[in-house]
């Protein structure tokens, strides 16, 4: 078995995947058991839709577990901030005004399983995360785009 990559998290990340798995292995898997029970007592299985529908989501279900124990097991906590030298770095938060525009707009870098760009928060893994990694104020960095290359000029670290 292979070397499982960090997964960076906040802390409050971190508390959202273990209560995401505490739902999981308790509440859904529980109501999805009483399902499958129900499915089996309506008799012959290779023509039960609802069995079928079940044991699908019981797949689905398992395998979301399985990589919610996994980030868990390997997540690196991202500290507040995460200013080191005026860098871009995991965690940092970072003021940007794109090429063209007027209004900055600010995100916070974090791991791919915190990401949602419309609450501000980018995967260091994303085109414009990787593009700000390294990077410091003043700086302006190229993200490819499907319309084009898009400049962000980076306006504050923090």
């Amino acid at each position: 078995m292979g070397e499982q990559k960090p997964v960076y998290v906040t802390a409050q990340g971190l508390q959202a995947l273990k209560e995401e798995l505490e739902e999981l292995t308790t509440v859904r898997r529980l109501a999805l058991a009483q399902r499958l029970h129900a499915a089996i007592k309506q008799g012959d299985l290779s023509e039960n839709a609802d069995y079928a529908a079940a044991k699908e989501e019981q797949g689905f279900l398992e395998g979301r577990i399985l990589e919610v124990q996994a980030s868990i097991r390997n997540a690196v906590i991202i500290e507040a901030g995460g200013i080191v030298d005026g860098y871009v770095r995991i965690g940092s938060h970072v003021t940007v005004l794109e090429d063209g525009e007027d209004e900055p707009e600010t995100y916070h870098v974090v791991g791919p399983t915190e990401a949602d760009p419309r609450s501000g928060k980018i995967s260091n893994e994303s085109p414009l995360g990787v593009a700000l990694l390294g990077h410091k104020a003043g700086d302006v960095v190229r993200v490819k785009a499907p319309a084009g290359t898009i400049a962000f000029r980076i306006k504050k670290v923090a």
